[in-house]
């Protein structure tokens, strides 16, 4: 991956995962989306800053919140977008994948946004696009899904300022989660003071240990005095086998409910990347409480790709 996702000037090309990335990448990205966060408030809301560039969404895999937070960040700066869509392609007709790219390439595109099933499918394409595309990863497999984790990051900051001095616990299925595992390493390259990792054994991969977290099986010795607690979805569609015995006795020992939330800080955040799976992952009093921030994070996804975009789209004097 060395090298991939910046050129020699280190500017972003890509944006894949966090392997060769910066504290000051996760930094500017985060002070680009704040100047794009007032948009929203505007009664015009878009700027012109990729007027004239065209931006792909490849979803090999549906998800309407990431999808139509892409399409509406695109759209508000000023950018035309094509939603590609697999199941009404030539790829299921049996045309490669590498053959669609290149046709979808030869329309003049800047830009493929990127969703697939398969881990490292992002890194494959921009691996083998033309070196005018870039390539945002919106998720593969149970690998990356960094904007997702830079809009935590992003909303952690606007809550809580200075990471160093947080303990920030992550809670569930970190096994299959693309999520939690960008989590950890944007976590980690913003020098945050203490992460935890809460889950049953058979939710936690071998190694969880070595991308230096604490590891908790449970709940309410995990969540003790720490001031950001991220829920994550159970992702029932990727495990094999039964790893839970059910999603009641789950709740029971891993659920977020008002009184295990007592256990935390008294101005702890509560958040999930969503879409939640309520009385199986949070009770509905948490999810929508006063710590909850959920929405926030939704709010502050558009932002936070818009920036991502601006910077890979535009030179840095031009931003």
């Amino acid at each position: 991956m060395t090298m991939l996702q910046t050129d020699s000037q280190g500017h972003l090309r890509h944006f894949l995962n966090f392997d060769d990335l910066s504290y000051q990448h996760l930094i500017s990205i985060m002070d680009t989306a704040e100047s794009f966060v007032g948009i929203t408030k505007r009664s015009i809301k878009k700027v012109p800053l990729l007027r004239g560039h065209t931006i792909v969404n490849l979803f090999f895999e549906p998800s309407t919140r990431t999808l139509t937070t892409f399409e509406l960040a695109a759209k508000r700066l000023s950018a035309d977008v094509l939603n590609f869509h697999p199941k009404t392609s030539a790829t299921k007709k049996g045309e490669s994948l590498l053959d669609t790219l290149h046709t979808i390439e030869a329309m003049q595109c800047d830009m493929f946004i990127v969703r697939h099933a398969d881990s490292g499918a992002a890194h494959f394409i921009a691996q083998h696009t033309h070196p005018d595309v870039s390539v945002i990863n919106a998720g593969d497999g149970s690998h990356a899904h960094p904007t997702q984790a830079m809009l935590d990051m992003f909303t952690i900051r606007h809550h809580k300022t200075d990471f160093t001095k947080l303990s920030v616990a992550i809670v569930g299925d970190v096994l299959h989660s693309r999520v939690a595992r960008s989590q950890i390493h944007a976590l980690n390259l913003l020098q945050t003071g203490e992460i935890r990792v809460i889950a049953p054994k058979t939710l936690l991969s071998n190694h969880i240990k070595t991308l230096g977290v604490e590891v908790y099986h449970n709940l309410e010795q995990g969540i003790k005095d720490v001031d950001v607690i991220i829920m994550l979805r159970l992702q029932k569609e990727r495990m094999q086998g039964a790893l839970l015995p059910s999603e009641n006795e789950y709740f029971q020992l891993y659920g977020l409910t008002a009184n295990k939330l007592k256990l935390a800080k008294p101005d702890v955040i509560v958040m999930h990347p969503g879409p939640i799976n309520r009385g199986v992952e949070m009770d509905s009093i948490v999810a929508d409480g006063p710590h909850s921030v959920i929405l926030q994070q939704v709010s502050y996804g558009i932002a936070i790709r818009m920036a991502v975009m601006s910077m890979i789209l535009t030179p840095p004097q031009s931003q």
